[in-house]
């Protein structure tokens, strides 16, 4: 298969799906290394297409959502917790980030979208290989979190704050 072509494929799954797709997925499919699907994936940047590189795959810009901040505090043990009740209330967790006193804004993208992204993070965490980023900040942090709607976005602030896991800024 030609290079125009394999990329006008892999352009079409990536942008037919809420998943991001793993390079090592496309591989097997076009049958070529996983350095051509990266360079596949450069060239589609370069075309102007908003491709994201998550720890879980590419994914293609997504159309405008609703987009809120929510500054919270909880346990380590109630991450699952807060993610779950963003998930099913329908958000999506777009990132994390901390404001630290020394350092500064530290953030890092998560992008969960249901359940079992959570879990697999909560985890990674649980397994030591790293601490939360909010265990610098004694718990307190921040979320980026999309939905459908602003009245979504409402239910969820809503839902936090019964919780106690919202924090008003």
């Amino acid at each position: 298969m030609k290079g125009e072509k394999r990329r006008e494929e892999i352009l079409s799954l990536i942008g037919n799906t809420e998943n991001p797709i793993p390079a090592n997925v496309l591989k097997e499919r076009f049958k070529v290394s996983r350095q051509v699907i990266v360079q596949d994936i450069a060239v589609l940047r370069a075309g102007g297409f908003d491709i994201t590189s998550t720890n879980r795959g590419y994914v293609l810009g997504r159309t405008a959502r609703a987009s809120r901040v929510f500054k919270c505090r909880h346990s380590f043990d109630e991450i699952v917790d807060e993610g779950v009740l963003v998930i099913e209330s329908g958000g999506r967790i777009e990132d994390i980030y901390v404001n630290h006193r020394v350092y500064g804004r530290i953030s890092a993208k998560l992008d969960l979208y249901n359940r079992t992204n959570v879990e697999e993070l909560y985890r990674s965490l649980v397994s030591g290989a790293s601490k939360p980023l909010m265990s610098v900040t004694d718990g307190y942090h921040y979320h980026t979190i999309t939905a459908e709607t602003e009245e979504v976005l409402d239910g969820i602030e809503r839902t936090l704050r019964e919780r106690g896991f919202l924090i008003e800024i």
